[in-house]
């Protein structure tokens, strides 16, 4: 499997050519020893900052233009990100610290690859999506960790990405050391991948991650999830498709309607039929851009 999983990112490597070994913080690291929780602190102080200076208030729109030249952006950019190269994510005390660190290391790094690599229309307008979420990547503790590496190997502890064959991360990776086993799905509503269909833009705490989360869950359910009883149809979002196995099956999206919708008629159909078909929804890959 190790061998097969090499073999894979190689092949990965060759199809999207020189930004596959390229990151984004290539700045003078630090010299000193990183401190987890500052670290953490200041990504989370980032996407605050962010969000005040060039998203709207619902977070699910984003103006890089603005961004891009604001001292803020730019301090994060050259001052903040290069200390993740010495930065050990094992120092992370305990599960809602990583959470958190990792949620919104993720959205930080989106904005950031959005604006480096100039993307104008769609993150997915190379390779269907690959080149963009491997593509945009930071030296983390010596390790090279791209989108995919923290969405499908840290996040979803290690089960890999839903459309490549296998692990995210070999059996000897010393990436696994940072892995949140087992994982929580509600995590799905809180990446934001530039992308019209997605969640929006939240900065998650470590003492509200698990009221964060949920709040999440039931504010994407709330506004995506329609029900045709006379269909007898349930419309959702593609991100229940893709990740269907992070739920628990089709049976395990059910339950979790049931849970995290408001106590509406759509609650209440859900919670008599026994027969509800699932139908997907086209994700909108357009660019959150305002």
């Amino acid at each position: 499997m190790n061998q097969l999983i090499r073999l894979r990112e190689a092949m990965l490597g060759l199809v999207i050519g020189k930004r596959a070994n390229d990151v984004l913080n290539r700045g003078p690291a630090s010299a000193t020893v990183v401190d987890g929780g500052a670290l953490a602190g200041a990504i989370k102080r980032a996407v605050n900052q962010f969000k005040a200076l060039a998203m709207d208030e619902t977070g699910t729109q984003v103006n890089y233009d603005r961004l891009r030249d604001h001292p803020a952006y730019q301090a994060f950019r050259h001052e903040l990100t290069p200390q993740l190269q010495t930065f050990d994510p094992t120092t992370l005390p305990d599960r809602a610290t990583r959470l958190a660190f990792w949620i919104n290391l993720y959205n930080t790094l989106v904005i950031d690859a959005v604006i480096a690599f100039a993307v104008k229309q769609s993150v997915a307008d190379e390779l269907a999506g690959l080149s963009f979420f491997q593509a945009a990547a930071y030296v983390i503790g010596g390790q090279r960790c791209s989108l995919n590496d923290i969405e499908h190997g840290i996040l979803r502890a290690n089960r890999g990405h839903p459309f490549i064959p296998g692990p995210q991360f070999a059996a000897d990776d010393p990436r696994l050391a940072w892995v949140i086993d087992p994982p929580d799905p509600r995590i799905h509503f809180a990446l934001n991948c530039a992308s019209r269909s997605c969640p929006p833009i939240a900065v998650y705490s470590v003492d509200q991650i698990d009221h964060q989360l949920d709040m999440a869950l039931r504010h994407f359910v709330a506004t995506d999830v329609t029900v045709d009883p006379e269909r007898g149809e349930i419309h959702v979002s593609r991100i229940f498709d893709w990740y269907r196995e992070d739920f628990g099956g089709l049976q395990g999206i059910v339950q979790l309607l049931r849970h995290a919708l408001p106590d509406d008629e759509r609650r209440a159909w859900l919670s008599q039929t026994q027969r509800g078909r699932f139908v997907f929804r086209p994700y909108n890959w357009a660019l959150n851009r305002s």
